[in-house]
C-alpha cells in the first residue's frame, strides 16, 4: 500500500509542478492576456480537484499501510486535500472577484488580488515541500 500511496503523491507532486511551469506560461505566451486569464480561470478549479482527489487517495493508502494508528503519510496528504479545499472553495472566488473589480479599475481590488494570489502560491509551495518531505521520508 505504501508502494501505490507514493505513486500517487509522485504523480500529484508531477501535476502541481507542471500546471505552474509548463501549462500556465505557455497560455500567458500563446494567447492574449484576457483569454489567457479566461483558460486559466476554468482551469483552477480543475487542478484543485485533481489535488483533492489525488491526495485523499494517497492519505486512504498511507493510512491503510499503518494499520490502526494515524499515519504521518495520511496526516500529510490530508493536510494537503484540507487546503487545498479551502483555497478552491474559499481562496479562488475571492481571488477571481478582485480580479474583475481590478480589470474595470478598481485599484485597491488590484492589492487585494495580488495579496490572494500570494497566498495561494505560498500554499501550493508549501504543500509541495510537505509531499516532498514526505516522499523522502517513506522511501
Amino acid at each position: 500500500m505504501v508502494d501505490i500511496a507514493q505513486a500517487l503523491v509522485l504523480l500529484l507532486l508531477g501535476g502541481m509542478l507542471f500546471f505552474p511551469s509548463v501549462v500556465a506560461p505557455v497560455v500567458f505566451a500563446s494567447l492574449p492576456e484576457a483569454q489567457a486569464g479566461a483558460f486559466l480561470r476554468a482551469m483552477f478549479p480543475r487542478y484543485y480537484v485533481f489535488m483533492i482527489i489525488l491526495s485523499l487517495a494517497a492519505a486512504v493508502m498511507y493510512q491503510l499501510s499503518e494499520g490502526a494508528a494515524l499515519s504521518v503519510g495520511a496526516l500529510v496528504c490530508c493536510a494537503v486535500s484540507a487546503s487545498t479545499l479551502w483555497v478552491r472553495q474559499g481562496l479562488l472566488p475571492r481571488i477571481n472577484t478582485a480580479r474583475d473589480a481590478q480589470l474595470a479599475g478598481d485599484k485597491k481590488s488590484g492589492d487585494t488580488f495580488e495579496r490572494g494570489h500570494k497566498l495561494s502560491v505560498v500554499i501550493n509551495m508549501s504543500q509541495l515541500v510537505l509531499l516532498v518531505a514526505l516522499i523522502i521520508a517513506t522511501s
